[in-house]
């Protein structure tokens, strides 16, 4: 029985190979696109479903080409990408075809996903017994750059050598600016030229 099941599975084999080596050879060349956007979809998968063997790819330029047999099932996939069949049609005149593949997009809408602010599972079973939940990361920044804790901190905090700087200079403005006064609001200046110009005008007179 054994030798009758593997003697009908070599003429089926025969068989399938006599009916493929009479079906003339094709160079089936093209470019894999992508169906939506008409970019090139690089290195997919070629797989001659007809004989189940023969499996090539493209390249980075979504660039294939191998010989096949007329009528052949010819499947391309790739990640991200729905699975497209091509089928090379019969009496092809030059033995060769060039064609464009497209190929559609596979889009997984994935669940929504929270993330909580807790390192390991003992935090958060510390945080929910004590029915506590933590600030995000995004709470803590808002809560840090607040009126109230911004105010907090210019108050408690020391003055940075670049703030120092600026006060020094801004004490010695205020200094300096008091130091000079206006000679023409000083009465003893007005009294010092009226009596400078009566002494010229009299050494003036005893000359002459």
């Amino acid at each position: 029985m054994k030798y009758l099941i593997g003697i009908l599975l070599l003429a089926c084999s025969l068989a399938s190979f006599a009916q493929n080596a009479e079906k003339p050879l094709v160079q089936f060349s093209g470019i894999i696109y992508n169906a939506d956007n008409s970019s090139v979809v690089p290195y997919a998968t070629v797989t001659n479903v007809t004989t189940g063997k023969e499996v090539g790819a493209a390249n980075y330029e979504g660039y294939f080409s191998f010989v096949a047999h007329e009528e052949d099932s010819l499947k391309f996939t790739s990640v991200g990408y729905f699975p497209t069949t091509v089928v090379i049609p019969k009496d092809i005149t030059k033995k060769s075809l060039i064609v464009e593949i497209r190929m559609r997009a596979q889009v997984v809408n994935l669940p929504m996903v929270r993330i909580f602010p807790w390192a390991t599972t003992d935090e958060f079973r510390h945080d929910f017994l004590a029915m506590k939940v933590a600030d995000d990361d995004l709470e803590i920044a808002r809560k840090n750059l607040s009126a109230t804790s911004v105010s907090n901190l210019k108050r408690t905090l020391p003055l940075s050598g670049y703030e120092s700087f600026n006060a020094q200079d801004k004490h010695n403005a205020v200094v300096n600016s008091h130091s000079f006064t206006n000679p023409l609001l000083n009465p003893f200046a007005w009294g010092s030229l009226i009596r400078d110009i009566a002494e010229g005008d009299k050494a003036r007179k005893e000359s002459n």
